[in-house]
């Protein structure tokens, strides 16, 4: 649905999380009392999948998990995300999004708590489709710069990231 925060500025990012991509881990606690809330939550976006799903594609998010957790009295909600740094945020002109903003604001306190990424392991299969998947904005930008200027800008190519072995970028043949 949307990205939650952004890792700490002060972190490096570690070796295994290619460039431009995303990898988080927030922690939302629900408001006392608001238990009821969350399963609403849960259950509208349980409920409306196809419109959910719908807005992973302009948030170049390539994974998007929700889980729940109870400690004694305190209830927690967890998003794990993995997407492109150059995703869209939450468009409150769409219903799913405002709804979901909504049924946020009832359920949770304001704001997350936002776990610092140490690894991030994808088998190849995986790992292509999940690049390919969030940073495919990245090079259809520069395709648009290149096509404005007629000149290849650097550094926006993802050989490396993407393949993980330094093939050629899977882009480059839509150039």
């Amino acid at each position: 649905m949307a990205s939650c925060g952004a890792v700490a500025e002060h972190s490096k990012r570690p070796a295994s999380i290619p460039e431009g991509l995303v990898v988080e881990l927030s922690r939302g606690k629900v408001l006392r009392g608001a238990s009821a809330e969350a399963n609403r939550w849960m259950a509208m976006l349980n409920d409306r999948l196809d419109e959910a799903v719908a807005t992973l594609d302009r948030e170049r998010m390539a994974i998007e998990i929700v889980f729940r957790l109870r400690e004694g009295d305190d209830e927690y909600l967890y998003w794990v995300s993995v997407r492109g740094a150059h995703g869209a945020g939450l468009d409150l002109q769409t219903p799913i999004d405002r709804d979901h903003e909504v049924q946020a604001r009832r359920t949770k306190e304001p704001g997350w708590v936002e776990a610092e990424p140490q690894l991030l392991l994808l088998p190849d299969p995986v790992r292509r489709a999940v690049l390919e998947w969030a940073l495919r904005g990245r090079a259809d930008s520069q395709q648009r710069s290149e096509a404005a200027t007629g000149e290849v800008v650097p550094g926006d190519a993802l050989p490396e990231a993407v393949t993980g072995s330094g093939e050629q970028d899977p882009f480059s043949e839509q150039r």
